[in-house]
């Protein structure tokens, strides 16, 4: 699979550590910058090669002894909601979207705050302040959107309150969802299935052929619900492929 690079840009690899993916296993990454007038050209690139952006970073896996981390996108074209997704798009119909620059707000950092203690207080982000938060969302050299969802106020509360917000990268074939979070007491919602179908929508009417959800590793039960958004392309040294069912097979 060959691309040409609109630089030349270095590459590194990270020293080894625990694969937050699969118990017992140690991970490394392979990461270049990314920063100056090619950066764009250069994230559009190298996504398609099974990098994915953090901040000014571009990175994908690059472990000796393992090869389950496989980058993931949907076809946009082709998909076809199931029942249960058209039952989440019905029972979100009150959700509001509202597609921003890339720029960090208290609202938006409560909420994460509150999904990271409910989802994921063990995790590697449990312990990231609110200028971590900022740096996270507002340090991109690329076209990225803060895309908010919010709903009707209950008695009591002013404006509409936050319920979902994901960060989204603009590439030239499609979206890319960096990092999602929602309001944990709204989780009968499906609310992270919902962000990724509302994308699917959005990639659609902007005439683009992709969403891409970053890494799907065979065996993590964290990452099994990629898998339901059919057809589903992942990347391997042949090129993208379609998941076909002996992927899904333990």
């Amino acid at each position: 699979m060959r691309h040409t690079l609109p630089i030349a840009p270095q590459f590194y690899v990270t020293a080894p550590q625990p694969c937050p993916y699969l118990d017992g296993r140690m991970e490394r990454k392979l990461f270049t910058s990314l920063q100056g007038e090619h950066a764009q050209k250069l994230n559009d690139a190298l996504s398609k090669q099974g990098f994915r952006r953090s901040q000014n970073v571009l990175y994908r896996p690059s472990c000796a002894e393992c090869s389950a981390c496989l980058s993931a996108r949907i076809r946009v074209a082709d998909f076809q909601p199931s029942r249960t997704h058209r039952k989440i798009v019905k029972a979100t119909t009150h959700l509001r979207r509202n597609a921003t620059s890339p720029w960090a707000t208290e609202d938006q950092f409560a909420l994460f705050r509150r999904y990271l203690d409910v989802r994921h207080a063990d995790g590697g982000m449990a312990d990231m302040d609110v200028f971590e938060f900022a740096a996270m969302i507002e340090e991109t050299p690329i076209k990225s959107r803060v895309i908010e969802y919010t709903r009707p106020p209950a008695a009591g509360e002013r404006g509409r309150p936050l319920s979902v917000v994901s960060l989204t990268d603009v590439f030239d074939d499609g979206l890319s969802m960096v990092y999602s979070f929602y309001d944990p007491d709204l989780a009968d919602l499906s609310l992270g299935t919902f962000a990724i179908l509302d994308h699917i929508a959005i990639a659609r009417e902007a005439g683009l052929p992709y969403v891409y959800l970053g890494y799907w590793v065979q065996g993590s039960q964290k990452m099994d619900y990629k898998a339901r958004f059919s057809p589903l392309e992942v990347l391997r040294p042949s090129g993208w492929t379609l998941m076909s069912a002996q992927d899904l097979a333990p």
